[in-house]
């Protein structure tokens, strides 16, 4: 496929995995912060303490179209809408005061999203050596989570951690081009950091805590081209 990268346009697909993460920003003073009966009425607690929250990530996959756009040389536009699915989970302790007395319990909260992307990334590849290229490629993605919980009511008995529909995230990464006789298969590996603060706060302990939480992507892709 000598002459395949001066197309003006191609198109293929993409099949990936990923695995989401988020970066949690306590508030300021946390283990100092007093819950009422209302923030922890889902424990059963008169009062309760926050010692810490973390994530636990898990694999899940994305398909996309993937539509390029030759700028030059070296350079292309990719628009690469896709369909990605996962979960991911927040671990909380949390200090449960009752009827005088004290208890350490552990909470699990199970998050998932499915997202409809829609990336524009600007690709920098390098010169062709036979039929092997390298490339990087920068640019942003604009998240739609469909599993939102975002909009619906507040149940303070079996609470909810909810995410906001809608992000925009920064991306970079890194790939490799190979080309065989019918098609151009891509290796890349991208991460992706929301920009946005994506938790929707309902005064409860697990939302309340936090005073920033936002989303990170890592994901390994196989483009067909």
């Amino acid at each position: 496929m000598p002459v395949y990268d001066y197309h003006k346009y191609h198109f293929g697909f993409i099949l990936a995995m990923n695995q989401m993460h988020f970066t949690i920003k306590p508030i300021e003073g946390l283990n100092y912060k007093i819950f009422d009966s209302i923030a922890a009425q889902e424990i059963s607690a008169d009062s309760a303490m926050l010692y810490s929250v973390e994530d636990d990530p898990t694999i899940g996959f994305t398909v996309g179209i993937v539509s390029n756009l030759r700028l030059g040389n070296y350079f292309d536009l990719r628009f690469i809408p896709s369909l990605t699915f996962g979960e991911r989970y927040l671990d909380y302790r949390i200090l449960k005061f009752r009827n005088g007395e004290q208890e350490l319990i552990e909470i699990r909260k199970n998050i998932p999203s499915t997202f409809v992307e829609l990336p524009f990334h600007l690709k920098y590849k390098s010169k062709r050596l036979n039929n092997f290229r390298a490339y990087v490629l920068t640019g942003v993605n604009f998240r739609i989570d469909l599993a939102s919980q975002a909009n619906k009511s507040r149940d303070l008995s079996q609470v909810q951690v909810k995410l906001k529909r809608n992000d925009i995230y920064y991306e970079i990464g890194v790939g490799f081009d190979f080309y065989f006789e019918w098609f151009k298969l891509g290796t890349e590996v991208k991460m992706s950091y929301g920009i946005l603060d994506i938790l929707k706060r309902e005064g409860n302990i697990y939302t309340d805590g936090i005073d920033k939480l936002s989303s990170k992507i890592f994901q390994f892709s196989f483009t067909f081209e």
